[in-house]
């Protein structure tokens, strides 16, 4: 069958649904609270005319959902990130191990806490490889940071494992993965501290917005007062006892509006729907190309059951494949990318060079005993993999009808650019 790039006709007659899956979901339940909260003048979450508890409220939804005791609203899945590392104590002078497959936030955020990230390699989940750690650990290291990519759970029994057995603790970075599981507990709640986006192309979206979960009171605490300017102002909420005299330090100002909170509220109450139209229709065009294609290769999976579903993961023989995959497909309506531009995260100019807004390049300038360089990286899974691996969004909006186009156009090229030239 002619491919549309070489004037046969597209498989489909219009672009896929935009890859949004909160925000697409977004209707009058949002626009009701949100009026709410303007109505009542008063968008800030601790005091005003006529405060709608909204940011307190999703803490709770969000808390009873995930089955953890504690969750904290913050301005975004950064500033989640920095008051999880401030509130374990990460600064000057420490390592913190980061996956080589991630968005330029999580690394930079460890960065902003004063901190250096060290890079460990992926393996064909595309997610950070536990066998990898051993190589970038020493005696600086002070956390690890694990990033189940694209609604793909981590091997988190190995990272545990891993950390507890070097007393270091675990942060799970779970911005692109609410709702993803790993042996039937939620991601963001198996580590010591758990972050979240609500970012426009997230799962649910408050266009910017974030969260930190956590089971420890004392974390817990910590998290609140650096996000607050080192306040702790509903100690009474939690049935803790704090002394701001004692426990008080200084901190940033990372506080979630009413209207974010609002509009969360909804978008949770939808998150189980959105998953499982994603996962429904992961399944069904996985299965047509798995039986249509011998040599189709999906990126690998450590748990069926708690896998999103929410981008599917092509596996191409080598880039100028992968390119080319991706340009034919475009010509047939089916909108794919390499993530991150198929380059790892360390491969960026301003951690590449260890460049920073502070005098000397801080906290790059730190003196450690195994200095820090990122010219020599040899994550080489990460290189290789990332270059050739192409991501299909899974819309839940998608219809059957969108299912069987997709699924006909990557037959299609697939069989042009890869099967053939493999015979």
């Amino acid at each position: 069958m002619r491919l549309a790039i070489d004037g046969g006709k597209p498989a489909r007659n219009a672009p896929l649904p935009p890859n949004y899956p909160g925000a697409v979901m977004m209707g009058q339940e949002e626009a009701a609270g949100a009026t709410e909260v303007i109505l009542s003048k008063s968008p800030f979450r601790y005091y005003g005319p006529d405060v709608q508890n909204a940011v307190h409220r999703f803490e709770d939804t969000m808390s009873a959902g995930l089955g953890v005791p504690y969750a904290l609203g913050v301005s975004s899945c950064t500033s989640a990130l920095i008051v999880a590392l401030k509130a374990l104590g990460i600064g000057y002078g420490d390592k913190v191990i980061v996956p080589a497959n991630t968005f330029l936030a999580t690394a930079g955020a460890v960065v902003c806490s004063h901190a250096v990230p060290v890079f460990v390699d992926v393996d064909d989940s595309l997610n950070m490889n536990p066998l990898d750690l051993e190589r970038v650990w020493d005696e600086d290291v002070k956390a690890i940071i694990a990033v189940p990519i694209l609604g793909n759970p981590c091997d988190m029994d190995a990272i545990m494992a891993f950390a507890r057995a070097r007393g270091v603790p675990v942060i799970e970075d779970v911005a692109q993965s609410c709702g993803s599981s790993y042996k039937g507990r939620y991601a963001g709640t198996i580590g010591d501290i758990g972050v979240f986006s609500f970012q426009m192309n997230k799962i649910i979206t408050s266009g910017e917005g974030g969260a930190v979960v956590t089971r420890d009171a004392l974390l817990f605490e910590r998290a609140v007062r650096y996000h607050d300017q080192g306040l702790f102002r509903d100690k009474e909420r939690y049935g803790l006892e704090s002394d701001e005299e004692a426990n008080g330090f200084i901190g940033q100002n990372y506080r979630m509006s009413e209207l974010a909170g609002s509009v969360l509220i909804e978008q949770w109450n939808k998150l189980e729907g959105i998953n499982a139209s994603t996962r429904r229709n992961h399944a069904a065009i996985l299965s047509v190309l798995k039986a249509s294609l011998p040599g189709f290769r999906s990126r690998k999976v450590v748990d069926e059951e708690g896998y999103l579903g929410s981008n599917l993961g092509m596996i191409l023989p080598s880039a100028e494949t992968a390119a080319a995959f991706i340009r034919a497909l475009d010509a047939e309506n089916i909108g794919t990318h390499l993530l991150y531009g198929g380059k790892p995260v360390y491969r960026q100019p301003q951690l590449y060079e260890q460049r920073t807004a502070d005098k000397n390049n801080f906290p790059f300038d730190y003196r450690f005993r195994k200095p820090v360089s990122y010219k020599k990286q040899p994550c080489q899974a990460a290189e290789d993999l990332m270059a050739r691996t192409v991501y299909l969004p899974v819309s839940p909006l998608l219809t059957s009808e969108d299912i069987e186009q997709i699924t006909e156009g990557i037959v299609k090229v697939h069989r042009a650019l890869v099967s053939e030239a493999r015979q």
